[in-house]
């Protein structure tokens, strides 16, 4: 469970460290300039936010992954999360690396839609996979209506 565990955490630590090569540039020119929601928490805010979110993942998906890849329910779980865990990349790309938030809002949907998905297939392997999905979900939901803010304070 361990080398699965250090795996997963890295896979999707790596996902981010991906995501973040688009967004650390954009920060302080493009990203600064935009105007953004009440509720949008400090820059400094987001990294710290994230590890935490994408070592929770890992963790989830090392718990389903220990479950064993001949189960079907198995395969498929982490097929969906791997989805996800892409989506979840490409929208640094769109949003930051594109700049642009209408982009971003539209893979932020699919993006929530299939961590929804992914509560559900690891819900039938492991509840305690499901469970550490749940700070991730609600952290998407927040950051979505963020990307919407956005979009609609700078068209």
């Amino acid at each position: 469970m361990l080398i699965k565990a250090i795996f997963a955490i890295l896979l999707c630590l790596s996902a981010g460290g991906i995501g973040s090569a688009f967004t650390t540039p954009a920060i302080p020119g493009w990203y600064a300039t935009l105007v953004k929601p009440s509720f949008s928490p400090p820059d400094w805010v987001f990294a710290p936010a994230w590890t935490v979110l994408y070592i929770l993942m890992g963790l989830a998906a090392a718990l389903v992954w220990s479950k064993g890849l001949q189960n079907p329910q198995v395969r498929t779980a982490l097929v969906v999360f791997l989805v996800q865990l892409i989506l979840n990349m490409i929208w640094s790309v769109l949003f930051f690396g594109l700049r642009s938030p209408l982009y971003g809002l539209v893979d932020i949907v699919f993006l929530w839609i299939m961590i929804l998905v992914t509560i559900a297939q690891f819900s039938k392997v492991s509840t305690p996979a499901a469970l550490l999905m749940i700070p991730y979900i609600l952290w998407v939901t927040f950051a979505s209506g963020l990307n919407l803010g956005i979009f609609f304070l700078n068209r």
